[in-house]
């Protein structure tokens, strides 16, 4: 009987802590959410010249990186939530990892939220820069890949985060947002050293949009707070011993039914300092114009123009510039899947300052075409590039 008894009693706890959990389970599924994303995008490629050969190839991540993520927020009660990001980005092509020693290589972060108050985030993170700026820039509009501006000099694509970064974003008022990021170097004896700094804001009002960014990059060879940042092209690769680099930007749009307009400006700024493999400053300008417009909710297209002119300087009499026409064309299947082509043209002149090889220095030699950031590993042999891509994305 007593072993009947103890059975019932046991049976009696066992349910009470299975109602209790459930009932603990579904209140924090209340409360709290992750949702995994990511996209996965592959296309056909064809490019006139890369390194004085054409080219037929499959390439990846062009109409939007290839990535996984997982997003998180956590409800605090009073407006506040708990909030986290984890992002990786990937070959999909070969399943490799982007970055060999960053499995979440795009942004790793966590923080507060406040519907009143703003976002405060840490961890490794993209700058207000590129968050505002470059949303509004010709990367928004026309893929990164065809579509930045040559050798993405002024980083408005997904090239430049920080490491150890604190983020600062305003809620929207009156259709006024900005944001603040200071990344510590971690330096000791000096917090000043290997920091970087950005801000940014942005104004929408009806149809019409506007934003403007600031960076402060310093020791770029060295900086552990410099998380990425593209100066890997013929474009800039010259400059890759800067002490400091400036990047300012500024971008608008004005939408009119299916139709929108967009102008966009930048200038680049490099610095030498004393170990620095050039001695004059230098600057490179660029300014764009962008369209699309929606023909049917499934079927869009945008064209962009920018020209690019980088300053006299370090012995360059005639400077580098650049022309550069890009165009795409998207169907969308559903709100996930879409087809894609791209096709880009640039044309070069001048000469500009280039990394020499294996020396480990620096000369000037004849500026050579790079469509956007699509082929920074290789460029053409001469002053003009066509780039013409046919692809799939799919987002999740």
């Amino acid at each position: 009987m007593k072993s009947l008894n103890r059975a019932r009693t046991r049976a009696g706890v066992l349910t009470f802590i299975s109602l209790a959990v459930a009932l603990f389970s579904g209140t924090a599924t209340a409360q709290s959410s992750v949702t995994l994303y990511g996209v996965v995008d592959n296309a056909f490629a064809y490019v006139s010249n890369q390194r004085g050969q054409s080219n037929v190839y499959m390439s990846q991540g062009n109409l939007q990186a290839s990535k996984f993520g997982l997003l998180g927020a956590e409800d605090l009660g009073g407006g506040t939530k708990a909030i986290f990001r984890l992002e990786s980005g990937f070959n999909s092509l070969t399943g490799a990892q982007a970055s060999a020693n960053a499995m979440f290589n795009r942004q790793a972060y966590a923080g507060l939220s406040h519907e009143r108050y703003g976002t405060l985030t840490l961890g490794r993170q993209y700058t207000p820069y590129f968050s505002m700026v470059g949303a509004l820039g010709p990367t928004g509009v026309l893929t990164g890949a065809t579509g930045a501006h040559p050798g993405d000099v002024d980083a408005l694509d997904t090239t430049l985060r920080f490491n150890n970064a604190v983020t600062y974003a305003s809620p929207v008022i009156a259709g006024l947002a900005f944001s603040v990021q200071y990344a510590l170097g971690g330096v000791p004896g000096s917090i000043a050293s290997g920091s970087n700094f950005s801000a940014a804001l942005r104004y929408d009002y009806k149809p019409f949009a506007i934003a403007a960014g600031y960076v402060k990059l310093k020791d770029i060879a060295t900086s552990p707070a410099l998380g990425s940042f593209a100066i890997n092209s013929p474009v800039n690769n010259g400059y890759a011993s800067a002490q400091s680099a400036q990047l300012i930007a500024a971008a608008a749009r004005y939408t009119y039914n299916d139709l929108m307009l967009g102008l966009n400006y930048s200038n680049v700024h490099y610095a030498p300092g004393s170990r620095s493999l050039f001695a004059d400053e230098a600057v490179f300008n660029s300014y764009g114009a962008i369209a699309t417009y929606r023909f049917t909710p499934a079927v869009n297209v945008a064209a962009g123009y920018s020209y690019t002119r980088a300053s006299r300087a370090n012995g360059i009499g005639d400077a580098a510039q650049y022309h550069q026409i890009s165009f795409e064309e998207t169907y969308s299947l559903s709100a996930r899947t879409t087809f894609y082509a791209l096709q880009a043209y640039q044309h070069a002149r001048g000469q500009s300052l280039i990394a020499s090889g294996g020396t480990g220095g620096v000369a000037i030699a004849n500026a050579v075409a790079v469509v956007g950031d699509s082929q920074n590993a290789s460029p053409s042999s001469g002053p003009s590039q066509f780039v013409a891509m046919v692809g799939i994305r799919h987002a999740f």
